[in-house]
Parts: structure tokens; sequence; C-alpha cells
């Protein structure tokens, strides 16, 4: 099976520190799209893994959840895409759970669930929480340099030996489409 994973805020759509709160909020990063429809037509499974601790907080409910989820599938179709699955940890920093990124919960559930282990997965994320969480769940770690992927870089936070690409779209076009 080719599973590619992503990170939602910051590698498919744009990310805000005051949260993507409603389908509203939600844009998409411009190649996004077309890069997942890519994936998608070149026979991987795309799981998006994603931190929305917007709903422990209270800002958002899980039909807010759904209605931005249901937005991005929407759009994502357009292009002939598919979002396999979405994993999601509701919890905030102060709940301590194993699920929220950097723990490596949401990836260890994605590698039983699909009974597939993640040695061989590619994993976008745009901020060493991703980075961390995919790295302990023995994933193949990636970094963005959207969302907060150049600020990280920018503060000396990403260790040599991470990938980094500009966008998911040079991601895929490079990875993917020149490597089959």
């Amino acid at each position: 099976m080719a599973l590619i994973i992503l990170d939602r805020d910051g590698v498919i759509n744009e990310d805000s520190d005051d949260y993507i709160k409603s389908p509203e909020e939600w844009h998409a990063i411009p190649g996004s799209l077309e890069a997942i429809s890519t994936l998608s037509h070149n026979g991987y499974q795309v799981i998006i893994a994603t931190n929305q601790s917007g709903i422990g907080r209270k800002l958002f409910t899980m039909d807010d959840l759904n209605a931005i989820h249901l937005k991005m599938k929407s759009h994502l179709a357009q292009y002939g895409g598919v979002i396999d699955a979405i994993f999601f940890c509701p919890h905030t920093p102060r709940d301590d759970c194993n699920c929220r990124k950097p723990k490596p919960g949401l990836y260890n559930d994605i590698s039983q669930r699909l009974r597939i282990a993640l040695n061989k997965v590619y994993c976008i994320g745009d901020k060493m929480t991703d980075v961390k969480a995919i790295q302990s769940a023995g994933g193949k770690p990636v970094l963005v340099r959207t969302g907060k992927g150049q600020s990280e870089i920018d503060q000396g936070l990403v260790p040599e030996g991470i990938p980094v690409y500009d966008n998911l779209a040079s991601f895929v076009n490079e990875k993917i489409i020149f490597n089959k």
C-alpha cells in the first residue's frame, strides 16, 4: 500500500494563530490540492494527522470541524483528489494525551488501524512537533516551509538531516513524480 500522511494546517491550508474555526476561515495553500490530487492519481492513500485543540479549548465544535473537512474535501474533489482518512487530536496541551503531537499516538493509531509499518511512509508537517511525532512512530519526516515551517527553520529548530521543501507541491513534484 502506498501511503502518505499529511498535517493539515500549514501543509494543506493556511494556518492561523487564532485557529481555523469555520469553513469560511479555511483556505487552501496554493498548489496543495493539486498535489494531493497527484498523490491520489499515483496510487497513494492520503491520510491527515492533525492536532485540533480548538475543540478542547471550546473555540469550535465537532460539527464545525466536520464542516471544515467537508469544504476541504469538496474543493479537493474538483481536482480529482481524495483524502482517505482524517485522524485528529481534540485535546489541549494540558490534557497530556498520547495523541497530541509531538507524541506519536496519532501515527501509531494510523499504523495499527491500517496494519502498516511507517518506516517507508513519508509524513509531511510544518512544525517540529510534527517531525518529532513522526520520528517517534518510525515514519519518514518531511518539513515544508509553509505554515510555521520557515519560522521553525529561522529559529534554528530544525536539525540537519530533515528534508525541507518549499511546500507540499514541491515535495510531490520532486519525490513522487520524478522518482517513479
